[in-house]
Formats: C-alpha cells, sequence, structure tokens
C-alpha cells in the first residue's frame, strides 16, 4: 500500500447540505397530516441520521412504529422527486475539493445514504465522477460505525487507513474511522443537535468550517484534538 494521503468525506451535513430538500419533504407530510410544520433546526438536526430518525421525531412516533415505516417510504418516494433541488456543497466544500485535487489528493465519499439516493445526487451535483471513491449504506454488509467502509474507501483510493483523514458529522462517522485506524474530524458545521459532545467523540480535531481540514493535512498521524481546550 503506497504512502498517498486521502481524504473521506460523509456526505449528509458534511460534503453536501442536503437538509433544505429533506426538511421541505417532511414538511409537506405534515401539512398532509393535518399537522403543524416542526421547526427547521430541529428537523435539520435529524437529518445525518436518516429517514426513518426523521419523520420518527416530526411525528413523535418510535422508529420501529409501522406508521414510521410508512411514513418513511413516503418521504423517501418525495424526496426522490426533488433529489438536489436545493441541496448544495456546503460553503467553502467547492475551494476545498480543488485545492484537493490539485495537490493530487484523492477524496471520496463514505455514507450510509443508500445508492439509490447518493447516485442521482452526486450526478446532479457534477460530483460522481470527481470523488475516487463512493462507499454508500449498502455497498457492503455493514455501514457505519463499523469500520469496513472506511477501509474500503481508503483502498479504492489506494491509500492506507492510517493515511487517511475521514470527515464527518455524526459520533457514528468518528467510531467507524477511529476503528478502521484513519484519522477522524467532526464538521461542526453539519448537522450536529443541541445535546451532542463533538469533543467527547475521541476524534482527531474539530473544524468549523471545510478549509480548515488543510491545516490538519500534514499533521502527525498520533496529533490529536485536547479535548479540554474545546
Amino acid at each position: 500500500m503506497s504512502a498517498q494521503r486521502g481524504v473521506l468525506f460523509d456526505l449528509d451535513g458534511t460534503l453536501v447540505d442536503t437538509a433544505p430538500d429533506l426538511v421541505a419533504c417532511v414538511q409537506e407530510l405534515l401539512r398532509e397530516a393535518g399537522r403543524p410544520e416542526a421547526p427547521r433546526a430541529a428537523l435539520q438536526s435529524t437529518v445525518s441520521h436518516g429517514a426513518r430518525i426523521m419523520v420518527s421525531h416530526a411525528f413523535s412516533v418510535p422508529p420501529s412504529d409501522p406508521h414510521a415505516v410508512s411514513l418513511e417510504q413516503d418521504l423517501v418516494r418525495r424526496y426522490q422527486a426533488r433529489i438536489a433541488d436545493e441541496s448544495r456543497l456546503f460553503p467553502g466544500m467547492p475551494e476545498l475539493l480543488d485545492t484537493l485535487e490539485a495537490r493530487g489528493i484523492p477524496w471520496g465519499i463514505v455514507t450510509n445514504k443508500p445508492t439509490h439516493l447518493t447516485e442521482p445526487l452526486l450526478e446532479r451535483l457534477a460530483l460522481h465522477a470527481r470523488a475516487g471513491a463512493v462507499v454508500c449504506g449498502d455497498t457492503l454488509s455493514r455501514a457505519k460505525p463499523y469500520p469496513d467502509p472506511i477501509r474500503h474507501a481508503a483502498a479504492t483510493l489506494g491509500c492506507a487507513p492510517e493515511a487517511c483523514w475521514s470527515l464527518g458529522d455524526a459520533r457514528r462517522d468518528i467510531d467507524a474511522a477511529v476503528a478502521a485506524g484513519a484519522r477522524g474530524l467532526v464538521a461542526l458545521f453539519g448537522y450536529l443537535h443541541a445535546g451532542d459532545r463533538p469533543a467527547q467523540w475521541g476524534a482527531h480535531g474539530l473544524i468549523r468550517q471545510p478549509a480548515e481540514l488543510l491545516g490538519w493535512l500534514d499533521q502527525e498521524p498520533g496529533t490529536r484534538l485536547d479535548a479540554s481546550t474545546v
């Protein structure tokens, strides 16, 4: 395995701001059910956890409830119809990707979003041909927080996991990165919940905007975040 460095991004809430389209679909479901719309911030904080958690939170039903399953299916159907009407790369992310590519640093995507939703989104945003690896929630038998997707993506990029930085906005992103031997960074600009404590997730560091990732690329593998200073 070469010593080539690589960067892996979570998708929703890290690489792409998908909340506008997903939240709009949930609000439609609420209105049609005769319910008031939910606060946008509350819904946005659930986006990174998937469609089932979004509708479970919005309708106050357990994720295992049959009604939640039905709502999830309806949400996915609506979302497919507007997969990238308003979704865009986060501010600063286009410049970061351009810089990585200019430096010859391959990058990829590791998401728990299923393939049938990931691929059309990436195609609409002209990202599919640029990403050196795309690992979806159903690509392997296990998704994040297991390390398998990180290891698979790193191998696809031609990198050792230890030479990869993995950026995400949920604890499972960091758990997967650490378990794989990669270096995890928390995207504070993503969809964190008010109760999240990212400084306690075991990440190497926290970044407030995409450009800050560049400052970490040349850090020694053992460099880690001092949570007491955050």
